[in-house]
């Protein structure tokens, strides 16, 4: 039965042995966490959040959509012309969503909810 040695040499502790026993590093996360955590209660995170969330399903239809990832040209010109075709595309969509009265992105629900009704039955 051999136990695993917290020294390297004959006198000298491990590096790792410090690092993995200091009560700080661990202390710092916590309360960097904590508030991370409690700003993000705050109604101007939230509002600032609204408009990143509003952005980024904007780039997502984008790339989903039109294939943004890639560009179909070469050369600066064309590029831009294709960004612009993209962007009237995915307008044109979203007013046909809006006047046709269907929202472009179903509600998710959990398959719990999805069972709900039946269990009711």
């Amino acid at each position: 039965m051999s136990a695993v040695p917290d020294r390297c040499g004959p006198c000298a502790p491990a590096p790792s042995a410090a690092a993995a026993t200091s009560p700080c590093a661990p202390r710092a996360i916590q309360e960097t966490l904590d508030a991370a955590r409690a700003e993000q209660t705050t109604p101007a995170w939230h509002d600032q959040y609204a408009l990143r969330c509003g952005i980024e399903a904007t780039i997502h239809q984008a790339v989903t959509v039109t294939g943004l990832r890639r560009a179909r040209y070469r050369g600066i010109k064309k590029v831009h012309l294709e960004h612009i075709v993209c962007a009237i595309a995915i307008n044109l969509i979203r007013l046909h969503a809006w006047w046709n009265g269907h929202p472009l992105a179903r509600k998710r629900t959990s398959q719990l909810a999805r069972l709900e009704p039946t269990l009711t039955a």
